[in-house]
């Protein structure tokens, strides 16, 4: 569609429509300043001359540059007018949206839409953290780039703190198929009701439909607010059923009875995925599985999900509970005894029909090594204020990590930062997973500029962990 001329900034030529918005067009164009594709959204001609939405644009714009530096959120590179028009230059991405995906193949793989549900539920997280509250996320709205990573978009009806309200309560705003229960009735929207919006993304990517999928968009928006959630198993027989949990809670109507978190709802949905997955465990002392990413999905036998397996499932050999105690005198690691594994294999032998057996092996200890000099990291608390300092620096990560999981931060940070303490230097697994967990709780707390020495610490320590160079990525960004 041709567009007419000074509708832009002359740096931006070549500008090609490209989609229309709630407020206004959205146009490709070529930023011949920084020699790179753009896309700009401009206010609609029709709203122009009204200052209610004239600011609700701008604030968009506001509300989005505070976000910026989030990887997993649409970049904002210039806020202007032209010819009394307002408009938003942003980061182009040319992977199109998760809208598009279902529309073009319904339900997704398990795994990428976990990844894509995280990568998403970051960015909501650090928008709340930030005081913005998005109000409709959608398919629509999360876009995808070259790499096939989550950006975030269009916070233009968002809610920020600190700013003059828009959006009064018994107004609706956002797309009714997505919409939370109080939003539906005209309530202010909250992080939880984000939440409750990307738990419903999720259901779709995990079935290829909607909980509430009706054909009135009225009736939809009703049944948020009055229907029973429906079981994924009804939805998609294919689906495995320990999901249903996970969605109860994270499409509750109260909003306090949901996740507190993306992150938290991510993680409770791949512990189900990792529980239908079939029984793999190993025996002995074990790091439980960390915040940012649950145990790794092991392949299961539903049809439709994952191909089944023949033989030997999974293998895997944990870290920070293969106990080898560190001499207090010399600072030297004892020789660890050996691990026993009990590994489930899975075998097909004709349809429909699956034999477990267990297989038992010992894996010969790690060599033990004199522990690397490291450097003291920082703590937040002085030792005299740690109410458990002093204690077994294993079993205070072990306590803590149980409040992570449930969401108990404030509680965790003082037996993480206690344990943190005595095990810095040692330069084992327990200091690695330990410096791990506090800079995570610290990131959660919104300290980002404390967690990151310990998450440097904990890649030094492990650098293959890939759930550590992500967490590192976020402090720099959150």
């Amino acid at each position: 569609m041709a567009v007419r001329g000074g509708l832009l900034p002359e740096r931006y030529v070549g500008p090609q429509l490209i989609g229309r918005g709630g407020m206004g067009e959205i146009y490709r164009a070529t930023d011949t300043t920084l020699g790179r594709a753009v896309a700009i959204k401009v206010l609609a001609e029709r709203y122009a001359g009204d200052e209610n939405v004239r600011g609700r644009f701008t604030r968009e714009a506001l509300a989005a540059a505070r976000l910026s530096g989030n990887p997993n959120i649409v970049t904002i590179y210039d806020v202007g007018e032209q010819q009394d028009r307002p408009f938003i230059v942003m980061e182009y991405l040319a992977g199109g949206s998760l809208e598009e995906r279902l529309k073009a193949g319904g339900r997704v793989q398990p795994r990428q839409a976990l990844d894509w549900l995280e990568q998403a539920g970051n960015a909501l997280d650090a928008a709340h953290r930030e005081g913005v509250v998005h109000r409709d996320v959608k398919p629509a709205n999360l876009l995808l780039d070259r790499r096939e990573q989550i950006h975030v978009a269009d916070f233009g009806i968002a809610s920020a703190a600190g700013m003059d309200s828009l959006t009064q309560t018994g107004t609706i705003l956002g797309t009714a198929s997505y919409l939370a229960p109080e939003q539906a009735m005209g309530e202010r929207a909250t992080p939880a009701s984000d939440l409750y919006s990307l738990a419903v993304v999720a259901f779709e990517l995990m079935t290829g439909h909607r909980p509430f999928e009706l054909d009135s968009v009225t009736a939809e928006a009703t049944a948020h607010v009055t229907g029973t959630i429906p079981s994924v198993c009804d939805v998609d027989p294919a689906a495995p059923c320990e999901l249903d949990p996970v969605f109860e809670r994270a499409l509750a109507k109260h909003p306090s009875e949901r996740y507190g978190s993306g992150a938290e709802f991510v993680a409770a949905l791949r512990e189900a995925m990792a529980h239908a997955a079939g029984p793999t465990r190993i025996v002995g002392p074990a790091l439980p599985p960390t915040p940012l990413t649950a145990p790794f999905a092991v392949a299961h036998s539903r049809p439709g999900w994952l191909v089944p397996a023949l033989g030997l499932l999974v293998l895997g050999l944990v870290g920070a509970g293969i106990a080898y105690a560190v001499t207090q005198g010399g600072g030297t690691a004892a020789a660890p005894p050996p691990v026993r594994i009990s590994t489930h294999v899975k075998t097909v032998t004709t349809p429909g029909q699956t034999v477990v057996s267990t297989v038992v092996t010992t894996a010969p200890p790690p060599p033990t090594t004199a522990a690397p000099p490291t450097t003291a990291l920082p703590s937040s608390t002085s030792a005299a204020s740690t109410p458990t300092a002093g204690g077994d620096p294993v079993a205070e990560n072990d306590r803590a990590y149980q409040l992570m999981q449930q969401g108990q931060y404030s509680s965790a940070l003082p037996l993480l930062q206690d344990a943190a303490q005595q095990l810095s230097g040692t330069g084992g697994l327990s200091e690695a997973y330990t410096d791990y967990n506090l800079g995570y709780t610290l990131m959660q707390l919104g300290r980002c500029s404390e967690a990151l020495p310990y998450l440097e610490q904990s890649r030094a320590l492990q650098p293959q962990r890939k759930e550590v160079k992500d967490a590192i990525k976020q402090a720099r960004t959150c």
